[in-house]
C-alpha cells in the first residue's frame, strides 16, 4: 500500500482522495451495532417451541376440532412479550448512540474544509482543537495538545501529545490544538481493534434458561417418536376415528411441552423490566435480571463507575487573602478562561461568583507551562496552576502547607503575580451512591474487585474513599505477565491498577474459571472486552456506544445506586418463578409418563387439549402469575431445576398413578371413554389443587381469595358447561371412585413427597 507523505499546508489532492476511496481506505463505521429489528423478530418468532406448537395447531385444524387450539394463545403472548421487550431496548440504545462529532476538519489541496467522518481517508491532514474527539489514529505534524484517553485506556489523567506522537481514536482533546496526519482508518483504528470481538449478541448465563432448555431438549427428543407411536396406537384402537386419534395425540404432546412455563418466565421478567425502567434501568436482555441476582463477584471500573469521570474542588485553603476574595477571583478568572481540562472544569463548577472586571489578556492553560492566567484592567495578573511551575523558588514559603495535602489531593495554587493567595484541593469526584452501593454488595457476600487503567496509588485512594476496606490487597497489573499470573492474582487481590483492556477481559475470565458468577461495570471502549466476557455487563447511558451495545443493563441516569434494586428485583423474580414453575412442570412430567403408558394399553388417551388447558389455567396458569409477582427478597438457595423438580414430582407421580388406576377400574366397570376422561379430569384437577394449596402456604388474604376463586370457577365450569370440556354425566359408580381416589391422592402425594425428600437428602 502506497503512503502519501502529505504536506501539512497542502494536504491530499482530489485525485489522491479518490484513489483512497476506491481502495476502501476511508474511515468506515466500525462501531458495535445492535441487532436489527428484522433480526429480533426472526429470533423470537422462529423458535423450536413456536414451530412445534404451530404443527400441533395445524393437526387440530385439519380435523376440525377448533375448540382444542386454545393453547395457541399462550404461544402468541409469549412471542409478543419477548419481541416487544427486545425491540424497545434496541430503540432506547440506538437513541442514546449520538455521534460526538458529525464533521471533521481537514486540509485538502491547500484549503481547510469540513467533511463527513466516513470521508476521511488514509494520510488526510486533519485538524484537532479543544473539545474535539479524535476520530482516527493520527500522528501529530504540528502543535501540542492534552488528551483524555479514559474511554480507551482507563487512564483518567490528561496526557500531553506533541509533534510525532500518536493520537488514539476515541480520545478527546482537553486543551491545545494540533494538525495531524491520519495513520489508520476503519478497522485498523485502535478502538476498532479493541472492540472487534465485541459483538452485540453474547451468550446468556442464566440457570433458569439452561434449566428450561434441558427440559425442552429432553421433551423434543421424545416428541417425534412419541407422536408417531402414540398416533399409531390410537388409530389401532377399535372405535377411534382420525379426529379422536389426532386430538388425543396432540393433547399428550401439548401436555409434554411446558409452553405456559416459558410464558410465565417471559411475563414475570417483562414486569421486572418495567419496574426497573421506573428506576431508570434499561434491561436489554430479560434473563440478566436473574444473572445479576446470582452474582458473587462484581468488577468495577474506576472511571465513570466509582467516580463520575470529573474532578471536584474539595476545599479551598486561603493563604494571604480571605476566602470570599479568593472565590470571587476564581469565579471571574474561569468565566474568562475557556480551558476545558478536568481541573478547569472543576474550578468553574465550584466557583460561580463573577466580578465585573475587564479582561486585558488571557493565558490559556498549556501542558508545557502547567498553568493558566488572566490579566484584568487595574487588578493585575492572576495565575492558577501547579505550584512548582508558578512559584519556583518562592514555593518554599508554602512548602509545609503543600505537604499536608499532596498525599490525598491534586494541589494547585492561585497567585497574584508571584504572591500565593490560596491552595485548591482537587480530586476525582466519587459518585454519591458509591459507598452505599458497595456496602450493600459486601453485606450480600459479593466480592468486589476494582479494576482500572490508572496507577495503583490513584486507584487505591479512590477505592478506599468509595468504601473499599483499607486492608484490601492491591497490585500493579504490569507485574502480571502471563494468564497464569492473572488466574492466581484474582482470588488474592481486590484492587488492580495499570490494567490494559485485554487484561480486564482476562481478569473476568479467570474469575469465571474459579467458579464465580461475574458482573462487570464499565463505560469506555477499554471496558468492552471485559463487559462481553462477563456474566452480566452493566454500563451507564453516558458511556461509549460500544459499552452500551454489549451491556445487558444500561443505567439511564448514569447512577449505580440502582444496582441493589436490580438484585432485589432479580431475587423476587427468580424465587417466585421457581415457586410457580413447579406447577407447570407437573403437567410435563405426568403427560410424559402417561404418553408412554398408553402405548402399552388398549385405552384411548383420556385427555383432550381443551381439558388440559382448563385445568392448567385454573390450577397452574392464573395462580402462577399471581404468585410470581409477589414480594420475595430471600437469598437463592440450591439449583433451580432440582428445586422445581422436588416440588413437582409428588403431584405428577400422584396424577400418573391415579390415571393408571382409572384405566384398571375402567376395564372392571366397563366405563365409556367419556366417563374415563371425566374421571381423569376430576382427579387430575384435585391433585393439582393439592399442590396449589401447599404452594400458597402461608395463606394470606390474597392467597385465600386466589385458591377459593380457582376452585369455584373449576366447579362451575364442569357443572355449567360440561359439553364444552367434553365431560360425561356423573353416575353413582363414578362419584364413588372420585371419592376413593381423592383420599388415595392425598396419601399418594404424601408418600411420594417423603420418598423424594429422602432421595434429595441422600443426594445432598
Amino acid at each position: 500500500m502506497e503512503r502519501f507523505l502529505t504536506e501539512e499546508k497542502e494536504g491530499l489532492t482530489a485525485l489522491q482522495v479518490q484513489s483512497r476511496m476506491e481502495a476502501g481506505l476511508n474511515n468506515c463505521d466500525t462501531s458495535v451495532k445492535t441487532k436489527s429489528g428484522k433480526q429480533i423478530i426472526k429470533e423470537n418468532v422462529v423458535t423450536l417451541f413456536n414451530i412445534l406448537n404451530l404443527l400441533f395447531a395445524i393437526a387440530i385444524f385439519s380435523v376440525g376440532s377448533y375448540k382444542n387450539v386454545t393453547f395457541l394463545g399462550v404461544v402468541i403472548c409469549n412471542t409478543l412479550i419477548s419481541t416487544f421487550q427486545e425491540l424497545h431496548s434496541k430503540k432506547v440504545v440506538d437513541r442514546l448512540s449520538v455521534i460526538a462529532s458529525t464533521k471533521a476538519t481537514v486540509t485538502r489541496e491547500g484549503k481547510i474544509r469540513e467533511i463527513p467522518l466516513d470521508q476521511i481517508v488514509l494520510d488526510d491532514v486533519i485538524h484537532f482543537a479543544l473539545g474535539n474527539q479524535v476520530v482516527t489514529d493520527s500522528f501529530i505534524l504540528s502543535g501540542e495538545v492534552e488528551v483524555n484517553e479514559s474511554f480507551i485506556t482507563g487512564e483518567s489523567d490528561p496526557i500531553i501529545k506533541k509533534e510525532g506522537d500518536l493520537l488514539l481514536s476515541g480520545s478527546f482533546i482537553v486543551s491545545g490544538s494540533c494538525v495531524a496526519r491520519v495513520e489508520h482508518v476503519g478497522l485498523a483504528n485502535y478502538t476498532a481493534k479493541i472492540s472487534k470481538d465485541a459483538k452485540y449478541i453474547k451468550e446468556v448465563n442464566s440457570e433458569i434458561m439452561r434449566s428450561f432448555q434441558k427440559i425442552i431438549k429432553m421433551v423434543s427428543f421424545l416428541l417425534f417418536p412419541m407422536a408417531i407411536l402414540l398416533f399409531s396406537k390410537q388409530m389401532s384402537l377399535e372405535g377411534n376415528t382420525l379426529q379422536t386419534a389426532i386430538t388425543s395425540t396432540v393433547a399428550a404432546l401439548i401436555g409434554m411441552v411446558p409452553e405456559g412455563l416459558v410464558l410465565l418466565t417471559s411475563t414475570v421478567l417483562a414486569v421486572s423490566v418495567m419496574r426497573l425502567a421506573k428506576r431508570n434501568v434499561l434491561v436489554q436482555e430479560l434473563y440478566c435480571i436473574e444473572t445479576l441476582a446470582r452474582v458473587d463477584t462484581i468488577c468495577l471500573d474506576k472511571t465513570g463507575t466509582i467516580t463520575v469521570g470529573r474532578m471536584e474542588v474539595v476545599d479551598l485553603v486561603p493563604l494571604s487573602s480571605s476566602k470570599e476574595e479568593v472565590e470571587e477571583i476564581l469565579g471571574t478568572m474561569f468565566h474568562h478562561l475557556k480551558d476545558e481540562n478536568p481541573t478547569a472544569c472543576a474550578i468553574r463548577d465550584r466557583f460561580t461568583s463573577v466580578a465585573s472586571w475587564k479582561e486585558e489578556s488571557v493565558i490559556p492553560f498549556s501542558s508545557k507551562k502547567k498553568y493558566s492566567g488572566v490579566r484584568f484592567q487595574g487588578k493585575g495578573t492572576y495565575y492558577v496552576g501547579a505550584p512548582e511551575f508558578i512559584l519556583f523558588d518562592q514555593g518554599k514559603s508554602i512548602e509545609k502547607e503543600l505537604k499536608k495535602y499532596t498525599k490525598d489531593y491534586r494541589v494547585v495554587v492561585l497567585t497574584k503575580e508571584q504572591t500565593p493567595l490560596a491552595l485548591l484541593l482537587i480530586r476525582d469526584k466519587i459518585r454519591k451512591s458509591a459507598n452505599e452501593t458497595l456496602q450493600y454488595f459486601r453485606d450480600q457476600g459479593v466480592k468486589i474487585k476494582v479494576i482500572s487503567g490508572d496507577n495503583i496509588e490513584t486507584v487505591s485512594e479512590i477505592a478506599f474513599r468509595a468504601g473499599i476496606p483499607d486492608d484490601s490487597k492491591r497490585i500493579d497489573a504490569t507485574t502480571l505477565r502471563t494468564r497464569r499470573d492473572i488466574e492466581e492474582a484474582v482470588e488474592e487481590y481486590d484492587i488492580f491498577g495499570r490494567v490494559t483492556p485485554s487484561q480486564k477481559k482476562e481478569i473476568v475470565l479467570a474469575l469465571k474459571k474459579h467458579g464465580h458468577t461475574v458482573a462487570m461495570t464499565g463505560d469506555g471502549v477499554n471496558d468492552v472486552l471485559a463487559l462481553k466476557a462477563s456474566d452480566c455487563a452493566v454500563t451507564v447511558a453516558s458511556g461509549s456506544d460500544a459499552a452500551r451495545n454489549v451491556s445487558q443493563l444500561v443505567l439511564l441516569d448514569s447512577s449505580f445506586d440502582s444496582l441493589p434494586s436490580v438484585v432485589l428485583e432479580g431475587r423476587r423474580t427468580i424465587n417466585n418463578i421457581q415457586r410457580s414453575s413447579s406447577l407447570f412442570l407437573v403437567k410435563t412430567i405426568y403427560t410424559t409418563i402417561l404418553s408412554i403408558y398408553f402405548l402399552f394399553v388398549d385405552f384411548a388417551y383420556p385427555f383432550e387439549p381443551i381439558q388440559l388447558s382448563f385445568i392448567s389455567v385454573l390450577a397452574i396458569g392464573i395462580p402462577s402469575f399471581v404468585l410470581a409477582l409477589e414480594p420475595n427478597h430471600n437469598r437463592m438457595e440450591g439449583k433451580f431445576l432440582f428445586n422445581i423438580l422436588k416440588k413437582a414430582l409428588p403431584a405428577a407421580l400422584t396424577i400418573a398413578t391415579n390415571i393408571i388406576l382409572i384405566t384398571i377400574l375402567g376395564s372392571i366397570f366397563t366405563f365409556t371413554h367419556g366417563e374415563l376422561s371425566t374421571l381423569s379430569v376430576i382427579t387430575t384437577a384435585y391433585t393439582a389443587f393439592i399442590l396449589l394449596y401447599r404452594i400458597c402456604k402461608p395463606f394470606n388474604a390474597l392467597h385465600r381469595l386466589l385458591f377459593g376463586t380457582m376452585i369455584l370457577v373449576f366447579v362451575l365450569g364442569i357443572l355449567l358447561v360440561p359439553k364444552l370440556f367434553s365431560l360425561a354425566t356423573f353416575t353413582i359408580p363414578m362419584l364413588i371412585i372420585i371419592a376413593i381416589l381423592s383420599v388415595l391422592s392425598y396419601l399418594f402425594y404424601n408418600f411420594y413427597g417423603k420418598l423424594i425428600e429422602r432421595i434429595s437428602e441422600k443426594r445432598a
